[in-house]
């Protein structure tokens, strides 16, 4: 079982930035992928940004250019760094963590909100 706590949201002027960060932590063995998802209410869970064990990343469309995800595999840390804020990133940015073996696990979300 992975547990993740995310850290970081809050409330950012447009054109900010704000550092998501992720701790995962409970047997976590072999390659895996961490990343995060975001869900604005009213509309479907999105991709934002993924990270695999060994480097390769996924970003959403709407986040491209302005994210960026790393990660820290000794801490088994990943981050979100997120410059050039708009309103419409206003969500709840939710850990993921993929084990490739059948589980997936997510945080509890941790909430961003852009003002205009």
């Amino acid at each position: 079982q992975v547990q993740l706590v995310e850290s970081g949201g809050g409330l950012v002027q447009a054109g900010g930035s704000l550092r998501l960060s992720c701790a995962a932590s409970g047997g976590i063995v072999g390659s895996n992928a961490m990343g995060w998802y975001r869900q604005a209410p009213g509309k479907q869970r999105e991709l934002v940004a993924i990270i695999s064990t060994g480097g390769p990343r996924n970003y959403g469309d709407s986040v491209k250019g302005r994210f960026t995800i790393s990660r820290d595999g000794a801490k088994n840390m990943v981050y979100l760094q997120m410059n050039s804020l708009k309103p419409e990133d206003t969500a709840v940015y939710y850990c993921y963590f993929n084990t490739y073996r059948g589980s997936i696990y997510w945080g509890p979300g941790t909430q961003v909100t852009v003002s205009s």
